[in-house]
């Protein structure tokens, strides 16, 4: 009975001090992410063109009286361009620009890329 008590304290002790090994091998906390402030503002600045030009979009798409799915929407630091291949109204053209700049974040409108009738 002894040697089975010895034979399983020694199992014992080598399973923990494996286990401890094993564990003192994998890093404990991960090194702390270093972004460039610059980065953080282009990532938002990304993301808000990303959601006005959505936004936009989406708006023209819904509004009766404007062929939306032929106006092509860009956005670059807020400035939004309309531009399409399809000529449309002068009343269709300062419509797209007035949803256009409703739209929160929009910082000015170019629709000199829209043909007109």
């Amino acid at each position: 009975m002894k040697k089975f008590a010895i034979a399983a304290a020694t199992v014992t002790a080598l399973t923990l001090a494996l286990a401890n090994a094993a564990f003192a091998a994998q890093p404990t906390s991960q090194a702390p992410m270093v972004v460039a402030a610059g980065e953080v503002t282009e990532v938002k600045e990304v993301t808000s063109d990303t959601w006005i030009t959505t936004k936009v979009k989406a708006d023209l798409v819904t509004e009766k009286g404007i062929p939306g799915t032929d106006i092509k929407v860009e956005t670059n630091k807020g400035v939004v361009s309309l531009s399409s291949m399809k000529t449309v109204t002068p009343q269709q053209k300062d419509l797209a620009v007035k949803i256009a700049k409703n739209i929160k974040g929009v910082k000015d409108v170019s629709a000199a890329g829209l043909k007109t009738e």
